[in-house]
């Protein structure tokens, strides 16, 4: 019985990222993609996370007693995850996220610190490591950035336990898939990664689900994910994809359900991308387009989807900071 359940798991965890050898050219120059992309981040205040009050009767008069106010309930303000393709790139932070983070810290994570969970889009050699590297210029347009990459420093390059080329949702959660070098035996690439660094805040960035029979179970496997990573107490951040390789958008829209769900940020990549030339994706319709580098004082740099990728990954994390350091 063991070999047929280890036969059923192998199955399930076909590996997500396809390699290849080649490496796609830089795309032409197009100017007129460059765009800010801060355009929604109100932050939440402490006043967002207290309570409605009901009015206080000094003394109680059957006969005003149906005139007495009555608590409201609180209107709900999350995006319709049916139209996701239109919510902003970089979230709003909500007071359930922050209520996430926070007891994450009571409980003792380190809020200097974030992790990456992914596949190979999440390989510290393309997203988000020149910001440790000195490797970047942010220009005026940008040099509000500065400090939320000095606030993680160590972060940005740390090439996390929870990532690697072939990872898909389930394989993260599958001591099969650790790293015996740094890992503990029948330890999931998630929890050795949380051991590790402790990091307050994740970034979810999972691009793929191989099976196409049933993409459902990207769903089941990511809200299994973030119940995980929540009851350890890091605030998730969900990514939509540039790709649309299971047709439909399958997996975004799942993406969105959660966000919603869990009331969680989502770091909209998807609606970065898509105005790029060719969606900010290469022929095979999966790796992103490169651009000249984390150089966004170069207006020309902008029609490439890294660029634009590691810069909204960074304004992502600027308005979490931000939201959070509000409360603290």
């Amino acid at each position: 019985m063991g070999l047929c359940l280890l036969t059923v798991i192998l199955i399930l965890l076909v590996p997500g990222c396809r390699s290849s050898d080649v490496q796609p050219d830089v795309v032409a120059v197009n100017p007129t993609a460059t765009r800010r992309f801060v355009d929604q981040t109100a932050e939440p205040t402490a006043n967002d996370l207290q309570p409605t009050q009901t009015p206080i009767v000094a003394e109680f008069d059957e006969t005003s007693a149906s005139q007495t106010p009555q608590p409201s309930e609180t209107p709900d303000t999350r995006l319709d995850p049916v139209d996701w393709r239109n919510w902003p790139v970089v979230p709003t932070v909500s007071p359930r996220a922050i209520e996430i983070y926070l007891s994450g810290l009571a409980k003792g994570t380190n809020p200097n610190h974030f992790s990456k969970i992914g596949d190979c889009q999440n390989v510290p050699s393309y997203f988000l490591a020149d910001f440790d590297r000195g490797r970047y210029r942010l220009g005026e347009d940008y040099a509000d950035l500065q400090e939320v990459i000095d606030y993680f420093e160590g972060s940005w390059e740390r090439e996390s336990v929870a990532v690697k080329g072939g990872f898909n949702v389930a394989s993260v959660l599958n001591p099969l898939f650790s790293n015996p070098e740094f890992c503990e035996k029948n330890e999931t690439p998630l929890d050795c990664e949380f051991r590790l660094h402790n990091p307050s805040i994740v970034i979810i960035s999972m691009e793929t689900w191989w099976n196409h029979d049933d993409p459902t179970k990207y769903e089941f496997y990511m809200r299994h994910l973030l119940d995980k990573v929540i009851a350890y107490g890091a605030l998730p951040i969900l990514a939509t994809k540039a790709d649309n390789l299971e047709g439909g958008h399958v997996i975004n829209q799942s993406i969105a359900n959660l966000a919603y769900e869990y009331d969680i940020p989502m770091w909209n990549f998807w609606a970065a991308a898509d105005p790029l030339p060719e969606h900010g994706l290469h022929e095979d319709g999966f790796h992103l387009t490169l651009g000249l580098g984390n150089y966004f004082d170069d207006p020309d740099n902008f029609a490439g989807a890294w660029p634009i990728r590691n810069l909204t990954a960074l304004q992502t994390m600027q308005a979490v900071y931000q939201a959070v350091k509000a409360i603290q």
